[in-house]
């Protein structure tokens, strides 16, 4: 189809509102767990209840793309995530912050199955490992932003001030005294009914998809999983969300277990510098990607994650707070040119294809309550210890991906 550019920055917006509602977790996990007495287990359950929506609404997520279209799909969506927001922000108990995960977890998987068949049309194939990676920059900006924005409110929230400004007045207003950190679904279920409005209002052209594009019946996924090229790339999504996750939501503790911060505080700030220095990394990663193979840039950054996750695990306190971003930095480029090299590693039933590979998402839900299951048995330091196992994948998958399309570079340009 014809380049839309426009339609490409909406999605990135569209991004940065997903990884604003979805990244915050790291930042509440020690506030959750003090406010509902849970143990390393239970705490794991938080991120669980929202990745396994991944799971299980990834692939019917692409059948109802097809069949309802972008526009219809992107509100329902929303609505989804409305909902749960609003769900927990009204009733903050614990089970009930359980569903509204899972509701909030499907309206993502919804939207990132539509979100990237759709970037890659609109981008044009050969720019997809790039459009991916500015995905990845705009997800780390949103996501060192939400932290801060979580601290901002449950600092004032708990201050005794007279002049706290009518924002935060209604806050403590709509938010238990006891729970300020709830206040953060009240945004989240503003951000997601504004971005039902803005989806509505926006002119939302009808994308024409080719045959290959297309999400296909059960039995296309079927065909799809028996072949060893699509098993492989499922297996990276999940060892690479799986990381990331099993990370991020376990910053906070691990800084106030083994070195004392304040998860409000140090907590909150070292969570958003982590995806801040994924930000960064990517700006680094969209110059490398135009003049080096994509597999190289993800083995040059694997490679320095073993090595920056050592140091941050069996260092001291400097190290952890310097430590714990340098690993958003390594883990930047990860995502989008694994999913890149997996859709360009294929012929046909792209749509299909990608519906998979949001499926793999789950790996946060599996790492996170691994981690903390772990963590009841062993101590966190010890249960975080299996993240060298996804590391040490998509260390190899460097080298064993063969791409169908490669990323652009100039030196192509050039000799062609």
């Amino acid at each position: 189809m014809k380049r839309k550019y426009y339609l490409v920055v909406l999605i990135f917006f569209i991004f940065f509102a997903i990884s604003f509602l979805t990244n915050i977790l790291g930042s509440i996990n020690p506030n959750v767990s003090d406010s509902f007495t849970l143990n390393g287990t239970m705490t794991g359950l938080l991120p669980f209840s929202f990745f396994i929506a991944y799971a299980l609404m990834s692939i019917p997520s692409g059948m109802i793309v097809q069949k309802y279209d972008e526009k219809k799909s992107l509100i329902f969506a929303w609505i989804l995530a409305f909902g749960g927001a609003l769900l927990f922000s009204l009733f903050p108990v614990f089970p009930v912050f359980l569903v509204s995960l899972f509701f909030i977890g499907c309206g993502m998987a919804l939207l990132q199955v539509a979100l990237f068949p759709l970037l890659r049309v609109t981008g044009g194939e050969e720019h997809f490992a790039f459009n991916n990676l500015i995905v990845q920059l705009v997800f780390g900006g949103a996501s060192f932003l939400s932290p801060f924005v979580y601290s901002y409110l449950v600092t004032n929230l708990s201050s005794q001030s007279n002049t706290r400004g009518p924002f935060i007045n209604m806050m403590a207003f709509l938010t238990p005294h006891q729970l300020p950190w709830v206040s953060i679904y009240w945004i989240f279920a503003l951000i997601s009914f504004f971005m039902v409005v803005i989806i509505l209002i926006v002119r939302f052209p009808k994308v024409i998809r080719k045959e290959d594009e297309v999400v296909g019946a059960w039995q296309t996924h079927i065909e799809l999983f028996q072949q060893k090229t699509v098993i492989l790339f499922f297996l990276g999504i999940f060892s690479y969300v799986g990381m990331e996750q099993g990370i991020a939501n376990w910053i906070s503790e691990f800084l106030r277990s083994y070195h004392g911060f304040r998860p409000e505080v140090e907590g909150a700030s070292t969570v958003g510098l982590f995806w801040g220095m994924m930000t960064v990394g990517c700006i680094l990663g969209l110059v490398l990607l135009k003049i080096m193979d994509s597999k190289i840039v993800l083995r040059i950054f694997a490679s320095a994650s073993f090595l920056v996750l050592t140091m941050t695990l069996f260092g001291n306190a400097k190290m952890a707070l310097f430590g714990f971003p340098a690993m958003g930095f390594c883990l930047s480029v990860m995502y989008g040119i694994i999913f890149s090299l997996a859709l360009n590693s294929v012929t046909k039933y792209h749509g299909s294809f990608a519906g998979i590979l949001c499926t793999a998402i789950a790996g946060g839900a599996v790492f996170s309550l691994l981690i903390g299951k772990l963590k009841d048995l062993m101590g966190l330091q010890a249960g975080m210890m299996i993240l060298y196992l996804p590391l040490a994948y998509i260390l190899s998958l460097s080298f064993w991906a063969k791409p169908i399309v490669q990323n652009a570079t100039i030196r192509k340009k050039v000799t062609n």
